[in-house]
């Protein structure tokens, strides 16, 4: 009995309190219609505890001693119409642990705010401005979150982009002062996910890695291109044929190589009436991933070039 009870002890010992360390960014951009969070930690998972976003009403992270209400609170009260700040001051409202709170607010309409109660663990504050807040606690000082803004303000790019830019700056500040575990990043769009059927436009986590933001930042270069791909297909199914066009392009761009990103370029391209660019495209899918040739044969979105010589010595 006595080895149980000692083995349970040294187990619960060994769980991570609420009151991990994390600094993140959340933020907005009003031209493409988008809210964001990025957040790395030296806590596992960071990512299934801290963001809570919803495209038509804001953003929200929860940290310090997390309490992880505040999410969907948050944006249930951003979506009734209270700005950012108003719906901290709701939130912060007879929780007793209220102190030992770190929350940043991003509502749709812009506003912002960052809070860090007196009992966070030092180093911990934040900064806002119109459309983002960063926090941070038991960070290696101000200037992570200095540094983190300041990346934000000055990167060129998508939001996506411009987040990551903030977590690489604030990590280089010396980010967490006790080291690197865990970051994701995730933004959201109305009708921007997998099939226009979601909100989600990209939404990637690393769980527990020994370089979280570098590998966050790999899987970025992926989900910004399934984000484009997405965009084009979703347009593409809905007939919207100039619209997906553009999309698929601009994936095409960020992956060339890919075989079934090209295959489906092909599609649009001749859906949108581009009929020689569309074989161009096929044939370079084609190339790429041999197998491909079967679902070329039968695909009825390819139908318009069942007469074509360049197609039928594709598909043979």
């Amino acid at each position: 009995m006595r080895r149980t009870l000692l083995a349970f002890a040294l187990a619960f010992a060994l769980v991570p309190t609420l009151a991990h360390a994390t600094f993140s960014i959340v933020a907005r951009d009003p031209q493409a219609h988008e809210l964001g969070i990025a957040v790395a930690s030296r806590f596992f998972s960071v990512g299934s505890v801290v963001p809570w976003l919803d495209a038509r009403s804001g953003a929200v992270a929860t940290q310090a001693n997390a309490n992880v209400t505040y999410g969907p609170r948050g944006l249930e009260l951003l979506g009734n119409g209270l700005t950012a700040d108003e719906a901290l001051k709701v939130l912060l409202r007879g929780d007793a642990n209220a102190k030992s709170r770190q929350v940043g607010i991003v509502g749709a309409d812009g506003s912002s705010v960052s809070y860090s109660g007196p009992e966070c663990i030092s180093w911990a504050g934040g900064r806002s401005g119109p459309d983002y807040a960063i926090q941070g606690n038991i960070l290696a000082g101000e200037q992570v979150v200095i540094a983190a803004e300041k990346a934000f303000l000055a990167t060129k790019g998508s939001l996506a982009q411009r987040i990551y830019a903030a977590l690489v700056a604030g990590d280089a500040a010396g980010g967490d002062s006790r080291g690197r575990q865990s970051a994701a990043l995730i933004i959201v769009k109305e009708n921007a996910g997998y099939n226009g059927g979601s909100d989600r436009a990209i939404d990637i986590r690393v769980d527990d890695h020994t370089d979280p933001i570098k590998e966050l930042g790999r899987l970025l270069g992926l989900a910004e291109t399934n984000y484009a791909w997405t965009a084009g297909w979703t347009a593409f199914t809905e007939k919207r044929f100039a619209d997906a066009l553009a999309a698929q392009e601009h994936a095409a761009e960020l992956a060339p190589e890919n075989p079934e990103l090209l295959y489906d370029l092909g599609v649009i391209r001749l859906a949108a009436g581009k009929k020689a660019e569309a074989i161009s495209a096929l044939e370079k899918a084609l190339r790429l991933n041999p197998k491909l040739k079967a679902q070329a044969a039968k695909d009825k979105d390819l139908d318009a070039l069942r007469d074509d010589d360049r197609f039928k010595q594709l598909i043979r």
